[in-house]
């Protein structure tokens, strides 16, 4: 534990709130003066606060994964620039490998801010591009087996420089992109986010002279305090759980084990990787931040909740995962699909702890960004590109004492979906014949798995590429103490002329045609304890809700739906 720092409780408190609106504000400001449906309607955003050191203290609440994204690139523009900066600097970055992120769609933008010449704290924001290059449309592909076809690599480099931006660095990424307009709006948006990041901290400096910085340091120290007390709580021991992924989206052994032993003792806690399998040929594999970045979130989840998201949470955790490994991999391997492993790292870590604390514990979720990539050119004017990502929810794991929530995004990722109605005006190439939950595919149980989704889209001219990003649809999300698993997810393609194809969870550059139905079906989740202990009530609510199919409830459940209604109404 680092010294304290002699700032009073309430300072603390106060200071800390107000970090913590300020990387709120910037994500505010970030969507809405963004130029893609990524960002200004998906949300697929993250902006924190850092020390003068470049340590996180403050990071809103966005998508968890994009703190692998924001744990380096400060600390290497400290160890390249040190004393070269100055105010209105800015530095960019997206390479996974040099500090930028955890793949190259995340452009990560960071800012010193200065009072009086002093370093008083960073300002960062990350957005995911639609488009970044590489060998895809989205630039990220089942297929990919090197980084290199995933996209323009940026190592950390200044954008802006005492408050003049470099275009030629801009006009380079947007020579590398298919939707070089929309890239300038986004960047664009990032430099203002820092910007308005940037003035909120002067005035909390103002405001608070040096306590503000010495704040940030207590913060982390309180976060690292309260997570040690949490840890202290459970009982010592190893705990040990293995998942599998589908496929590492192209030749790979099967099964992908990632697996995990946890070893609690006193007050600390070691994450122990051995056994998970070698970085594979394709873009399933994830950096050693974004293994740091997955812990962080486990672990928080499950110990406390509301212990604020900073630096100090690092300090309880030993990590080991092998160089080399698919959760530590090593340069050029693909990175793209990288949040499906993270997932599978999170549904680990919650199956260990669910041996420390049975009450705590959520059966598996869906755990897969299940990713539909649609991509082509304007019919009426060709030079122009587009590309439409969405990613669509799935079902959350049931738990000792609750209900899985359907349809919504678990663990790394947070982002939210593409309205309809934005949908169709932005892309009038594809039409939404159907947006609902799956009956049944929430794994039975006393406490019953959340619904996956269906989307279903139809295509309205010739020519469009897609491109189906996923997981869990060989290995389906368990159940636990007696729970049955949820359904996996899968892709449907049914062809103008009848025929129906099924890809596999990792599909690239599937031609569609007019009148083609796409329909992406996301994973359920699992439940918790037997079946036949849920309220029969309960199970009837589910059926009269299109939950539960009426054969389901009778079969898992034991409940005969028509004969519980003669009883009612007798």
């Amino acid at each position: 534990m680092s010294e304290m720092r002699k700032v009073d409780e309430v300072t603390l408190e106060i200071a800390g709130n107000l970090l913590l609106s300020i990387a709120e504000e910037m994500g505010v400001a970030l969507i809405r003066s963004a130029y893609s449906t990524n960002i200004k309607e998906r949300r697929d955003i993250s902006t924190a606060v850092f020390d003068p050191k470049g340590n996180m203290v403050a990071q809103a609440e966005h998508v968890p994964m994009h703190l692998g994204s924001l744990l380096g690139i400060i600390k290497v523009v400290l160890e390249r620039y040190g004393d070269a900066l100055q105010p209105g600097d800015m530095f960019m970055a997206n390479d996974p490998y040099g500090g930028g992120g955890t793949h190259l769609p995340d452009i990560t933008i960071a800012a010193p801010v200065f009072e009086d010449g002093k370093l008083i704290g960073w300002v960062a924001n990350l957005a995911h591009h639609s488009d970044v290059g590489g060998k895809v449309p989205g630039s990220t592909s089942g297929d990919a087996d090197s980084i290199f076809q995933e996209g323009l690599k940026i190592p950390v480099v200044r954008v802006m420089e005492a408050g003049k931006t470099d275009l030629d660095i801009l006009h380079f990424v947007m020579a590398n992109s298919r939707l070089p307009d929309e890239r300038y709006g986004d960047l664009q948006a990032q430099l203002a986010a820092n910007r308005i990041g940037i003035r909120r901290l002067k005035e909390a400096y103002a405001r608070f002279g040096d306590d503000l910085v010495d704040s940030m340091y207590a913060l982390q120290d309180y976060a690292e305090r309260r997570l040690r007390a949490g840890i202290a709580e459970l009982p010592d021991g190893t705990y040990t759980f293995t998942d599998y992924m589908d496929d590492g989206g192209v030749a790979s052994p099967d099964p992908i084990t990632i697996t995990v032993s946890l070893t609690i003792k006193g007050d600390s806690i070691l994450f122990d990787f051995s056994g998970t399998h070698p970085q594979v040929e394709g873009p399933i594999n994830v950096t050693y931040n974004g293994l740091l970045a997955t812990v962080f979130y486990a672990l928080k989840a499950f110990v406390d909740p509301d212990i604020p998201s900073n630096a100090g949470i690092y300090r309880v955790i030993e990590v080991k995962a092998e160089e080399g490994s698919i959760i530590n991999c090593t340069n050029p391997a693909p990175v793209g699909a990288r949040i499906d492993t993270c997932m599978r790292v999170a549904d680990v870590i919650f199956g260990a702890f669910a041996q420390v604390a049975p009450d705590r514990a959520i059966a598996g979720c869906n755990s897969s960004c299940t990713t539909a990539i649609f991509s082509g050119s304007d019919p009426h004017d060709p030079s122009r590109f587009y590309v439409y990502l969405e990613t669509i929810a799935g079902g959350a794991g049931a738990s000792a004492a609750n209900d899985g929530l359907s349809g919504v995004q678990v663990h790394m990722t947070n982002t939210s979906n593409l309205p309809v109605e934005a949908l169709e005006m932005e892309y009038p190439y594809l039409e939404v014949l159907e947006y609902s939950l799956i009956p049944d595919s929430g794994g039975a149980g006393k406490t019953r798995g959340g619904l996956g989704i269906l989307r279903r889209f139809e295509i309205k001219q010739d020519n469009i590429l897609y491109t189906g990003l996923g997981d869990r649809q060989v290995f389906p999300p368990w159940g636990l103490n007696g729970g049955q698993h949820g359904s996996g997810g899968r892709y449907e393609i049914i062809r103008a002329d009848g025929t129906t194809e099924h890809p596999p969870s990792k599909v690239t550059n599937v031609v569609l045609n007019k009148g083609d139905l796409v329909s992406v079906y996301t994973p359920g989740a699992g439940g918790y304890g037997p079946p036949k202990e849920r309220d029969r009530e309960r199970v009837l609510v589910d059926v009269i809700e299109g939950r539960v199919s009426p054969e389901s409830a009778k079969e898992i459940y034991g409940v005969d739906v028509k004969v519980e209604a003669q009883t009612c109404t007798g």
